[in-house]
């Protein structure tokens, strides 16, 4: 009885040596996985594996690169990914940003740009705005292919844009790459002129669309070529007329 009792002894230490090694051997293994992930350089963000796309002349590159290389050497586990695409996304000329980790130690970073597509005096330059009415860079002289805006000074500022603004964002392409200026002295009351062609009177941002098929067929057909002002503000009942 007593030699049964010893062996089963043993047999139970055994078991229990072999249960706590594997314990042992799990832990290690977990321990190895997470210093691999969160300390090895393995899987520490590299500079030359970060993909940037859709920097354009509105971007600051150099900013983008300054943002990015403050993680360098970051663990890309506990890297804060939409923390640095609000970082990105706050630079100038930057409408959106998205990073993606690219395992083992890379981004993806793809920026969405704003586009200039109108300019407003200021000095003795010019100051490009998006079609959000946000700053995206500023020239000397009057900038090739975008319109020039024209609205007063006041408190009404910012509506009178925002109106001007969403009729060059409704315009189709063909049409807005003729306009030279775009003016408003309200938000009803928006107005361009053609290179080397009339005065446009849109009126308020309402009907774009309509006003833009009315004002196509009309520059097509000719029946606007001797007029100095096409007025579609009204689209069912377009005029042309001469200013005397």
């Amino acid at each position: 009885m007593r030699e049964r009792l010893a062996e089963r002894r043993r047999t139970e230490r055994r078991r229990a040596a072999v249960k706590w090694g594997k314990y042992g051997l799990a832990t290690g293994v977990v321990a190895l996985i997470v210093w691999l992930v969160l300390q090895s350089p393995f899987f520490s963000l590299d500079l030359d594996e970060i993909e940037v796309s859709g920097v354009t002349p509105e971007v600051d590159a150099a900013a983008v690169d300054a943002v990015l290389a403050q993680y360098e050497g970051s663990s890309l586990a506990l890297l804060n990914v939409p923390h640095v695409a609000d970082q990105l996304g706050d630079l100038a000329g930057v409408r959106d940003a998205s990073v993606e980790r690219v395992w083992p130690s890379g981004l993806r970073v793809t920026i969405t740009p704003r586009h200039p597509v109108a300019a407003i005096a200021s000095g003795d330059g010019f100051v490009l705005l998006d079609a959000d009415a946000v700053r995206v860079g500023q020239v000397d002289v009057v900038p090739e292919g975008l319109p020039v805006l024209d609205i007063p000074l006041g408190t009404d500022n910012d509506r009178i844009l925002g109106a001007v603004l969403d009729v060059v964002r409704n315009l189709p392409q063909p049409i807005l790459d003729r306009v030279e200026t775009v003016g408003a002295q309200t938000e009803d009351t928006v107005s361009f002129t053609l290179r080397d062609g009339p005065r446009v009177e849109w009126g308020s941002a309402e009907d774009s669309a309509l006003k833009a098929q009315v004002l196509d067929v009309m520059l097509a057909s000719g029946a606007a070529a001797t007029a100095d002002v096409i007025d579609v503000s009204a689209p069912t009942l377009p005029i042309t007329r001469q200013e005397s």
